[in-house]
């Protein structure tokens, strides 16, 4: 069963081809800049990449380039678009449809009615699920919701102390998302370890960022709450913060509520605390040089990583591994390494060597810890592909 998985930004479109149940990758490529005179699109097939460039009205139309990328009569994977049994999306937030949907009219709703929640991934994700039901009504869309992983925190991890009327009547409480990366890291570490038991904390670090407390491949907490803008501090969004500093802000700077949660969702986090860049790589470099801010901006990142990571360890009554993924989990050795320091109180010791030189999947910690530490790559769309191959074999 050939499943597309797709990856949408407001102006993007990626997408990779799988071949279900064997998981192979028949291909994978891209349209960037949607809506303007020239999008660039790209595709990989069997080692071979093709680029282009042409104008890209919309996401329906993304896709109809990236079918006929895939038909290529000289290169391409496909003989017809038939043989996609289904297109899976790694959506975010719909409340209480969590779970894996297919794609349909109260899904949508539900979705544009939260868009407020998640402004930077809902409404585009609604309206380009929307252009391609029209467009190739013959295919099954699968939403594969960020939140379904979660759905098996407990309510002592999940409810805010609010009225308990919040949660029951508007589905206010914490929620979690990265789930298709947690959910990956979990299966990953049980094989690698060959272990299904285990207790696990996996740091999925990138441009949005979250913790997760995993035990026996189940979510018990994650760092993220009732929105993606919460948590650990992300590259241009506050993380963890007090909602009664909005009448003071308010009142001092004379903007409405609607421009400071702006501000918040879009020039905070680590860019609006360095003033500088919300790319950790940038920050370490001006750091290293000087940069006060740069250096202010990872130290926070950092502490608020440590702050929750013992949070974690306690939940999960210690840790058989720590786990570090994503842009930022996989590439920054400081971020590992300022994480891990001074945790051997809690049998967390990382070999500094192997930090330094860890490429790809590997393990960085030291054999005094009793804790492993890793670095995993992770692989949100091979969750997807397998979440929307169950949900089509459902309505075939």
């Amino acid at each position: 069963m050939k499943i597309l998985v797709a990856n949408l930004g407001s102006t993007s479109f990626k997408y990779r081809l799988f071949d279900l149940p064997q998981e192979t990758q028949l291909a994978r490529g891209g349209i960037d800049r949607i809506g303007q005179a020239a999008s660039a699109c790209f595709v990989e097939i069997g080692g071979r990449r093709e680029e282009s460039n042409q104008p890209v009205p919309d996401h329906a139309a993304a896709v109809r380039i990236c079918l006929d990328q895939l038909m290529h009569p000289e290169w391409g994977c496909l003989k017809s678009a038939d043989e996609v049994s289904g297109i899976g999306f790694k959506a975010v937030f719909a409340g209480k449809l969590s779970g894996v949907r297919i794609v349909d009219e109260p899904l949508l709703k539900k979705m544009e009615e939260l868009s407020d929640i998640a402004p930077a991934h809902n409404p585009m994700y609604a309206r380009a699920m929307r252009q391609l039901r029209s467009a190739f009504p013959q295919i099954p869309l699968v939403a594969a919701l960020e939140t379904a992983f979660h759905e098996t925190i407990p309510d002592a991890n999940r409810c805010y102390a609010v009225p308990y009327e919040w949660k029951a009547d508007y589905e206010v409480c914490r929620w979690g998302y990265h789930g298709a990366s947690h959910r990956y890291l979990a299966t990953r570490m049980a094989q690698l370890l060959g272990k299904n038991d285990l207790r696990l904390i996996t740091c999925h670090l990138g441009g949005s960022n979250s913790l997760c407390a995993i035990s026996g491949g189940r979510s018990l907490a994650n760092t993220l709450g009732m929105s993606p803008q919460s948590g650990l501090p992300h590259n241009n969004r506050v993380g963890d913060f007090d909602p009664f500093a909005l009448p003071v802000l308010m009142r001092a700077t004379g903007k409405s509520l609607e421009q400071i949660l702006q501000e918040l969702s879009s020039q905070s986090g680590l860019l609006g605390l360095s003033g500088l860049s919300q790319d950790v790589r940038d920050l370490e470099q001006a750091a290293a040089q000087g940069h006060a801010r740069a250096k202010l901006a990872l130290d926070v990142f950092i502490s608020s990583i440590r702050q929750y990571l013992g949070a974690y360890l306690t939940i999960l009554g210690g840790a058989d591994a720590i786990v570090f993924s994503g842009g930022i989990g996989e590439n920054s050795r400081l971020v590992r390494s300022g994480v891990c320091a001074g945790m051997e109180w809690a049998g967390i010791v990382l070999d500094e060597s192997l930090n330094q030189s860890a490429k790809g999947e590997a393990r960085i910690s030291s054999a005094a810890g009793k804790t492993q530490i890793w670095v995993v790559p992770t692989n949100e769309e091979i969750v997807v592909a397998r979440q929307a191959v169950e949900a089509v074999k459902g309505i075939v």
